[in-house]
């Protein structure tokens, strides 16, 4: 198969550990997978992990950059808010990113269903080292929505309407905030809970659809 892209995978765990998603289904659609990690919340805080991805990131971009190839983030659930963050905000500088994949992703600390989804169990508080608060900055900082219309970046985001762990309120409502600023958006809402296979066919068929959108050739 013809390489298609580099895809940077970030795995998810709550920021608190790891996931065994590794994103190797995407090869699949001829990207070639690189393992990005970065410091669990367990050893700092919110923007490390920030920090760490765009670290992760400048190998393997330089490397499709100079093979004249398309860039691409993707993570799960934790992975995928990274991603986010990563495709609306840049490696080096917005735009540098040709693509985001997220899968079940958290993006908003303060939405009500998530709140009580998860009641006491709240992952944010120690990514941030506080409880999240609105018109606090590192609160505002931490949600990818803050940074939509940075570029252009067209992003995909798949949710189970059964996700006990992340509400898909979530994906649904940055649908609607991405397409409004001007992003090209997939976004797939479809039967399941968390941690779905990326290869389940209506998985592999969006994914499909967005990278043959947003890919050339």
């Amino acid at each position: 198969m013809t390489e298609r892209g580099i895809v940077l995978w970030l795995p998810g765990g709550g920021w608190r550990g790891w996931s065994d998603e590794d994103g190797a289904a995407l090869a699949g659609h001829g990207l070639t997978v690189v393992q990005g990690r970065y410091r669990l919340s367990t050893e700092a805080t919110w923007p490390a992990q920030l920090d760490d991805v765009r670290a992760a990131a400048r190998e393997p971009l330089a490397r499709a950059r100079s093979a004249g190839l398309p860039f691409l983030v993707a993570g799960d659930s934790a992975g995928g808010h990274l991603a986010l963050h990563l495709g609306l905000r840049g490696v080096t500088e917005p735009g540098d990113v040709d693509g985001v994949l997220a899968f079940w992703s958290p993006v908003d600390p303060l939405d009500e269903e998530w709140l009580r989804a998860r009641g006491d169990d709240n992952p944010w508080v120690a990514l941030l080292g506080h409880r999240p608060a609105a018109g606090d900055p590192a609160t505002v900082d931490v949600i990818p929505s803050s940074h939509v219309g940075n570029s252009r970046v067209p992003v995909l985001l798949v949710h189970g309407v059964a996700d006990a762990a992340v509400p898909v309120g979530q994906a649904v409502a940055l649908t609607s905030t991405l397409l409004r600023a001007g992003h090209p958006v997939h976004s797939l809402v479809t039967h399941g809970g968390h941690a779905l296979p990326l290869d389940r066919p209506d998985i592999h068929a969006v994914t499909a659809a967005f990278l043959g959108a947003n890919l050339p050739g």
